[in-house]
């Protein structure tokens, strides 16, 4: 029963990480966003970007039970990771680097006025909390049944998992945000470690899906396997140990000289 919980705290602990640079990468396309406004405009705009994260993120917990049960909304979940996770993974390392795709952004922004920043911004944060929802899920449906009751259809334990995960996030877009700003600044691999990430969490979310008693294109005790976990977690950590010791970008190097 001790390793169950701390398979949940293991779990718990690298969602707030993920959610911390999900948070972090939100907070800055909102600066980017809202760049080219007037700095009082420009603080109002980012001000309610941050609201409106925290009713979309808010919102999003309410279809965890609903993701957790439906196969089909598991397998759009894990197509939908994986897409987004490689996307940035492939773009970070054959296209145009972050700081060019950001530049690129402000361009697009300049010029438009408040309301359709607003609206811009919005969208990104409807983005930002599917991400979210979506990569909590996946993390929490690996997870063995707890001793807890179901909640709203889900294992009691997991459904804390996904909704202290959403907390953690909202809690990170507001206070830790800045924080997580400069950890990319210093390291820039980690943005697309994070992403990497997602991806994985896509795999996982994806050997669940194939494990459904549904499909039963792999054994359905497979996903909470000694083997699948420490697959999982082993390649999890070497992800974020890769993203953690890569080397800074020489753009960035020339300017710390």
């Amino acid at each position: 029963m001790d390793s169950i919980w701390l398979e949940y705290a293991w779990a718990l602990l690298i969602l707030i990480g993920l959610e911390g640079l999900l948070s972090a990468d939100n907070a800055l396309v909102l600066a980017v966003i809202a760049k080219h406004l007037p700095e009082d405009q420009k603080k109002k705009a980012i001000n309610y970007g941050i609201i409106m994260a925290f009713i979309f993120r808010f919102g999003a917990l309410f279809a965890i039970s609903f993701i957790a049960n439906v196969w089909q909304l598991q397998a759009i979940g894990a197509a939908y990771l994986l897409y987004l996770g490689l996307k940035h993974v492939i773009q970070a390392r054959f296209g145009k680097e972050n700081e060019n795709i950001r530049e690129d952004e402000e361009q697009k922004a300049a010029g438009k006025g408040f309301g359709a920043t607003v609206g811009k911004i919005a969208i990104a944060d409807l983005a930002f909390a599917i991400d979210s929802i979506l990569a909590a899920v996946a993390l929490a449906l690996g997870l063995p049944d707890s001793p807890l009751d179901d909640i709203g259809g889900m294992d009691g334990g997991q459904f804390i998992v996904v909704v202290l995960g959403g907390i953690a996030g909202l809690v990170l877009i507001k206070f830790a945000a800045t924080w997580f700003v400069q950890l990319l600044e210093q390291r820039p691999a980690l943005e697309t470690t994070a992403y990497a990430i997602v991806a994985w969490v896509g795999v996982k979310l994806a050997i669940i899906t194939l494990s459904h008693e549904d499909i039963g294109v792999l054994d359905p005790h497979f996903p909470h396997s000694t083997v699948w976990t420490l697959i999982f977690y082993a390649v999890l950590v070497g992800i974020a140990l890769l993203g953690w010791f890569a080397p800074k970008n020489k753009t960035m190097e020339e300017n710390e000289l």
